[in-house]
This record gives C-alpha cells, structure tokens and sequence, in this order.
C-alpha cells in the first residue's frame, strides 16, 4: 500500500515555518509517527492540564542510578505510554541502552504500523549533562 495518508499529518514540533513561502512545515507519514513519539516522550506525564495523562515520566529516571532493575521499569513505562498514545503502532521491543560512562539512556523503540505492518526503529537519546557543561555551549 503506497498510500500513506492515514498515517496523518501534522504540524512540526517545534513549529516551524519555510522562509521560501512563509508557509508552515508540516510531517506526515513515519516522520509524523516518530515526531509524535519524540513528543509523547519528552512530555512530562501531568504537564498538560486539559490531557493530564498524555506524556511520560522517563525524565523521572534522569538523575538516578540506571540498573537492570530501572531500565526494565523504563521499557515497560514507554510500552504503556506508546499503548495508551500512539495508536497508529504497535510497539515490538522498547530496549533501553546505557552508555558506557552511564550518562547518556538511549530509547531504543522498535514498532511496526498498525495497517501497513511495516517495521520501523527509533532512537531517542537522554543525556546527563549540566547545564553549564554542554557541549557547544556558553
């Protein structure tokens, strides 16, 4: 199936607009899947007061000790959230990678499109930096 339109599209995140003709930037498709995931992911869950449930609660992880034990809890709380928000997928494995030096979690989220059953991955790091020791930074 080529068609892809049910896959949705939406604006970007953050928006955006394309300085040729000031028109807004729009996803669709698996970009729009894996920009909706980004944002299901990197929203604190209660942070929005009229969907008090939308959003995860990895950043709770951030600053504490990533065991066997943790990285199950993480797998499994992005299973449930992927479950409850993103209902165009079905999600195959949520591995959670700790880097060697323990300061950067990368979710790794395998998933496959509910109409289509195409298989698709996606990568997103979290980072445990201060705010004064980013790289790049000032």
């Amino acid at each position: 199936m080529s068609d892809s339109s049910f896959l949705g599209t939406g604006w970007s995140f953050p928006p955006a607009f394309d300085n040729a003709d000031h028109e807004l930037r729009l996803t669709s498709g698996v970009d729009n899947i894996n920009r909706s995931i980004d944002l299901l992911m990197n929203t604190p869950k209660g942070s929005r007061s009229l969907m008090p449930g939308y959003g995860s609660d990895v950043a709770s992880y951030l600053f504490r000790r990533i065991d066997a034990s943790a990285c199950a809890q993480i797998s499994q709380s992005v299973q449930t959230t992927l479950l409850d928000y993103e209902p165009r997928i079905d999600v195959l494995a949520v591995d959670v990678v700790v880097s060697d030096d323990g300061a950067t979690v990368e979710l790794r989220i395998a998933y496959s499109i509910r109409q289509t059953n195409a298989r698709h991955n996606h990568v997103i790091p979290f980072s445990v930096h201060e705010g004064t020791n980013l790289p790049g930074g000032r």
